[in-house]
């Protein structure tokens, strides 16, 4: 049986993945390569992993508004993440989600560093306001 957490839609879809967590915030434009996903600003928390394929969860997006072109370079590289999950999106995530077809949701019931753990698998639904962890 899985557990299902209400949260809010920012951009819908359904996709599915491997957890990876950030505590820090992240800005698309200097923390993360484009080309390849890999977050590059050395001194960030997931420095040097993938975001490819992955539910990323983070805080919130800092920086500027290229972020949002960043995030749509991610997608067209098809190095972009499955869903992301955010504590409270802002403007900049929320248009590059949005253009990318990036499902991404906001505000869950519960802490999303509470109840996710690296590495977890997560479906994500966006359409229906809700996302979904297997029972471990």
């Amino acid at each position: 049986m899985a557990i299902k957490i209400k949260c809010r839609t920012i951009a819908r879809g359904v996709a599915e993945g491997e957890v990876l967590l950030s505590s820090d915030a992240l800005s698309f434009l200097g923390n993360v390569d484009p080309k390849s996903g890999i977050v590059v600003d050395p001194s960030h928390a997931i420095e040097g992993k993938c975001i490819k394929d992955k539910v990323l969860v983070f805080p919130h997006g800092k920086g500027s508004t290229v972020g949002s072109y960043v995030i749509y370079q991610l997608k067209k590289n098809n190095v972009a993440p499955a869903a992301m999950i955010n504590l409270d999106s802002e403007p900049i995530v929320a248009v590059g989600a949005i253009i990318s077809g990036i499902p991404l949701v906001d505000r869950l019931e519960e802490d999303p560093y509470e109840v996710l753990s690296d590495g977890d698998h997560v479906k994500v639904d966006s359409s229906n306001g809700y996302i979904e962890i297997p029972e471990k």
